[in-house]
Order: structure tokens, then sequence, then C-alpha cells
């Protein structure tokens, strides 16, 4: 039997934002406000994108940025600041279990791609730096696809791109409502559940569930 394809979502799912709170340190910004403006983020594109309008991840993030500072007492100018957490955002890691994750699922012999609210460039340039970008192929952006995901027209338009019915292909994200978008898209659907947290029982739950990336190629190849 075929092997499916395995399409990964990317913000905290590939990249750690974990290091996002020290950079708002840095700018004189108390760390609890990454948290606050990642959430702002995720709730103006949403919104965004349920109204009609398909805005892109770094206008919206800048935007949120700009919200989320107004009234600190910051150790620079506020347009530093966002400038100083924006390239810090491209800039992040991945988390540690990511890079023997892919490798292991690519030399299995999976296909592997991308799919990000983000940039493609920006998801793309993380592969890079993490010396996997040769183990994914395409690197999709919902940029280029009619709305953001959850909505499912951007998992229709990845699989228009990746040439792939929907029960072939595996989309892996940390995040429920990804896990619900795709599933009811029809593809099948991991949970990476690095925090140990419950899933949300008003959203369609996940085929699988796994703590690391590293259980997925024994898993998917069973």
């Amino acid at each position: 039997m075929a092997l499916p394809l395995v399409l990964f979502d990317v913000n905290e799912t590939l990249s750690d934002l974990g290091r996002m709170p020290q950079h708002f340190e840095e700018v004189g910004a108390p760390p609890q406000l990454a948290a606050l403006w990642f959430a702002s983020v995720l709730r103006d594109g949403f919104a965004l994108t349920a109204t009609g309008r398909n805005a892109s991840f770094g206008e919206i993030a800048e935007d949120a940025l700009r919200t989320v500072l107004a009234g600190q007492r910051l150790n620079r100018d506020p347009g530093d600041a966002v400038d100083h957490l924006m390239a810090s955002l491209k800039e992040l890691p991945v988390h540690p279990d990511v890079v023997d994750g892919l490798r292991d699922l690519a030399g299995r012999g999976f296909e592997l791609a991308a799919l990000t609210n983000g940039a493609a460039a920006t998801a793309a340039s993380l592969l890079e730096r993490a010396g996997v970008r040769g183990d994914v192929g395409r690197v999709l952006s919902v940029e280029d696809a009619p709305r953001w995901k959850p909505a499912p027209e951007s998992y229709a338009y990845a699989l228009r791109e990746l040439q792939r019915e929907a029960d072939d292909v595996v989309l892996v994200a940390v995040h429920p409502w990804d896990i619900h978008g795709a599933a009811r898209a029809g593809l099948r659907t991991v949970w990476l559940n690095r925090a140990g947290a419950p899933y949300p029982a008003v959203m369609t739950r996940p085929d699988h569930e796994v703590s690391t990336i590293t259980e997925l190629p024994g898993l998917l190849a069973d």
C-alpha cells in the first residue's frame, strides 16, 4: 500500500515560538505579551478570512504587535520594537524533535510537504536553517489560497498543488482548529500534543495523537 503524503503545519508545529517571550523582554515589554500577541494574530486572521479577506500573516502580525505594545514602557521607539520582533519571528528555531522526525520520515520513503498560514519563504527559511529543507518537498502558504486554514478552501488548494486525494494526505498539527478543519475537508489527521493537553470536545477528533514528531514514522508506517 502506498505511503500517505505527510503535510505539516508550520507555526508552533515545526517552529518553536517559545523564544518569543525573550524577544519581547529585549524591547522592554512584559514576556507574557508574546502569548497574547500570537493569539491576537490568529483571532484577527480568522476574522478577516471569515469575512472574505485573505490578508498576509505578516501584515496581521505587525498590526497586532502595535496593539499589544501600545502603552508599554519600551526601551526603544515602538516602530523599532515592532521591527525587532518581526525579525525575531523570522529567525525562530524548530522544536527539538523536528529534525530527527522529518529525516526519519523522509528516509522511510514518505513524501513531506508543509502548509502554513504564514509566508512560504519564512517557512522555507525555517527548514533551511534546521538543515531539513531537502527533506520537505512543497512548502505552501494560504497566501496563495482563497482563505486561511481552517477554511476548507485552504486544504483544497494544498491538495490541488500536491496532486493528491484527501484520504491520501495526513495533516500533522499542534492546533486542534487545524486538525478539525483538515478532518472536515477529508484529510487524515495526527494531533501533535506536545503539552499533554485535552483535546477540545467540540472539535472533530484526530485519527491519531502523538507527543513528538519522532513518533510519526512508526505510527504511519504501520
